[in-house]
């Protein structure tokens, strides 16, 4: 879509919500608003609410623009009730929003796919005794169905264990448990079929990149691109493509990446609606790809109304 047609177009800026991830939802919503104004766009803000479904014929928008983050807005609810109104919408589909949000399916199928992700198991909140580790500590312990690094923790020894899996408990009835790999944090945006620069992460406040690390200001150093030889960026880049396949994903994604010190790229994660604040690294990536924040913003667009 030319920009003249797009001009033309309503767009709704979906965010805020009422998942944890409520406050960066509107970060970042409020980011996109002020980026499409600036550029002569019509907008309109929803700050997404529990009535969402009874007031969406409201809303009387051509397009959605989707900002929310965590469940019913990530997970493929909403993705299923903008198809059903016939309301064209940023980012994944409603299945690989679904498989991505769940961090068990998203496992299985790496695992199936032969995707390199780190070993791991379950323990549900229904368990007396959680299982045994099948390998040593530490161990990373996260909610299952959580974002921005909500509940996680890293465990050394057995009581920090236990203690991890009662903050996971917090936010989801399963846990998931990883070993935790050594070396390098990083992440790659993936736009289209376009894999951006690569990132590294050095958190500043804290022992890893947790949602302080992630959203405190001055909390982490963004390396971009990241100081990586050519033969390992690639690996790194074709890793987290592939991952973006196995989940069916289409127009945007960022994948979470740990690369081992023998330089063996380990997929965490894929997130289908990556975070667009002013501290988030899809813009930090787009900017080192030679895109300024509104030309990423409807970059996302016309990849999405492609899918």
């Amino acid at each position: 879509m030319n920009k003249n047609q797009l001009l033309r177009k309503t767009i709704g800026v979906l965010y805020g919500g009422w998942s944890a991830e409520r406050e960066i939802s509107l970060k970042s919503g409020q980011a996109v608003i002020k980026a499409l104004k600036q550029g002569g766009y019509k907008v309109v803000p929803i700050d997404v609410d529990r009535n969402f479904v009874k007031k969406i014929g409201n809303y009387k928008i051509d397009i959605a623009f989707n900002t929310l983050h965590g469940p019913f807005g990530e997970d493929g609810t909403i993705q299923a009730i903008l198809e059903t109104a016939n309301i064209p919408y940023t980012g994944c589909g409603v299945l690989s929003s679904a498989l991505a949000m769940n961090k068990i399916f998203s496992k299985e199928l790496f695992d199936y796919h032969k995707v390199l992700t780190p070993d791991w198991f379950v323990v549900n909140k229904s368990e007396k005794k959680p299982n045994k580790l099948v390998f040593p500590f530490p161990v990373v312990v996260k909610p299952f169905m959580q974002g921005s690094a909500l509940g996680v923790t890293i465990a050394k020894t057995k009581k920090e264990f236990e203690t991890g899996l009662k903050t996971a408990f917090k936010y989801d009835n399963q846990a998931l448990v990883e070993k935790f790999i050594p070396g390098k944090e990083l992440t790659v945006a993936i736009l289209g079929e376009k894999t951006l620069p690569v990132i590294e992460i050095i958190p500043i406040k804290g022992k890893f990149y947790d949602f302080k690390a992630k959203y405190a200001s001055g909390g982490s150093k963004h390396i971009v691109p990241a100081k990586l030889d050519k033969k390992v960026t690639q690996k790194v880049q074709e890793a987290s493509y592939k991952a973006f396949k196995v989940l069916g994903c289409r127009a945007l994604a960022r994948v979470d990446v740990r690369l081992s010190p023998d330089n063996k790229p380990y997929v965490l994660e894929v997130n289908t609606l990556p975070g667009l604040t002013e501290t988030s690294l899809l813009p930090d990536a787009a900017r080192a790809a030679g895109l300024s924040f509104l030309e990423l913003v409807i970059e996302i667009i016309n990849i999405s109304l492609k899918k």
